[in-house]
């Protein structure tokens, strides 16, 4: 394989900047509240959440084994026109359903990009493979991170509308500066066969380890949706104004920005288990501690750990789904993933939102900690390597 041009991580890292700040700026703080403003019910909203990660299981694993074959910058394409184009959407909603529609509609642009950024960098870099992700993946948490306090700005001073018009913006600059993108290796000039195509799935679903680290992230991505959507809810029914819980979630992205990549050449170092498994437990100690902590300042705290918590999982998942995979199909590894990925963030706020419905915060936050706990268990019970 020939070297990585030396732009490319630069110019990747750039458009996922750009293009995961709409995507976050669109659903944090923004969604919920807007959703509960169209007289959703909290289990509706839970569904609202969920819809836009409902593509993730559909079209991961199919977009990461096409870019394999035809290569990654036209898949990438293909999801930045939904980034440029979803936002305008929300302009013209009126119900719930619309908004579950769009959001729908939106999630194809995360589920294609994310898995076909990752596969891109997996399939460049190997000897500091953990380091390159997590970097990449903290230079789009940048734009995470500036989402919920510009949002929550933006809905304090003007109106929903004008967060979506922020979010078309910067859409449509992650297009412009994605068709700057090269492919790095040379297309294939076989005909992709469906026949091949399942056999690429068979051979990553029969990997144990691959399928085990994937429930593992999972489950923290169950965890993280859950987490994303109703703390926001949780915060507003204490009174908290919109402008703190803006500052609230932030804090828990500028947390995940700065430890990931520390924490991804740690694990390029020490090994993938030994950071993951902390994580874990880091993760479910915070969320427990909730509704224990009622106040902007409480909330802020135990929302950065738990970003450090996430990060430190999340630094390591994708690394080692990559060092497992075999024959090259890091497109298809990572789609399998992300598939599995959206599985557990899917579920998360659905079950939140009926957990919330039926026994209230505190309820439903002890039934996140317990998955993460059990996770974590899970993790260090069957897999002895890594």
């Amino acid at each position: 394989m020939k070297p990585a041009h030396p732009s490319f991580f630069v110019l990747i890292a750039l458009i996922g900047g750009l293009a995961i700040f709409s995507s976050t700026l669109s659903k944090t703080p923004v969604l919920p509240l807007f959703a509960a403003s169209l007289n959703a019910t909290p289990a509706e909203i839970g569904w609202i959440v969920m819809a836009s990660t409902i593509p993730g299981v559909l079209i991961s694993y199919p977009a990461g084994a096409l870019s394999d074959h035809l290569g990654k910058r036209r898949v990438l394409l293909a999801s930045l026109i939904v980034f440029a184009t979803a936002p305008f959407l929300y302009l013209v909603i009126e119900t719930a359903w619309q908004l579950m529609a769009a959001r729908f509609y939106h999630g194809f642009a995360t589920a294609i990009f994310g898995t076909v950024a990752s596969a891109a960098i997996a399939e460049r870099y190997s000897a500091d493979r953990a380091a390159r992700l997590s970097t990449y993946s903290s230079v789009t948490i940048v734009g995470r991170s500036i989402a919920p306090f510009l949002g929550g700005t933006l809905i304090s001073l003007a109106s929903f509308g004008a967060v979506y018009i922020a979010c078309a913006i910067s859409g449509v600059l992650a297009l412009a500066a994605g068709l700057l993108l090269r492919d790095h290796e040379p297309l294939p000039k076989t005909k992709l066969e469906l026949p091949h195509f399942w056999a690429s799935l068979r051979s990553v679903l029969r990997e144990r380890s691959i399928m085990l680290v994937s429930t593992v992230e999972a489950a923290q991505y169950l965890v993280f949706g859950a987490i994303e959507a109703f703390l926001a809810l949780y915060t507003s029914s204490l009174g908290i104004p919109a402008w703190q819980i803006g500052v609230i979630l932030g804090v828990q992205l500028i947390s995940i920005v700065f430890t990931k990549p520390l924490m991804g050449r740690v694990s390029d170092r020490v090994g993938r288990r030994r950071v993951i498994l902390p994580g874990l437990l880091i993760g479910a100690a915070s969320v427990m501690l909730l509704p224990y902590f009622p106040s902007f300042i409480g909330l802020s705290v135990l929302s950065l750990v738990f970003g450090l918590g996430f990060a430190t999982v999340t630094s390591s998942t994708a690394a080692l789904v990559a060092d497992l995979t075999r024959d090259g199909r890091y497109g298809s590894s990572m789609g399998v993933l992300r598939t599995v990925m959206d599985v557990g963030q899917s579920i998360g706020p659905v079950l939140t939102g009926f957990m919330v419905g039926v026994a209230g915060y505190a309820s439903a936050f002890t039934l996140l900690a317990a998955i993460l706990v059990a996770a974590a268990l899970m993790l260090g019970l069957l897999l002895r390597d890594g």
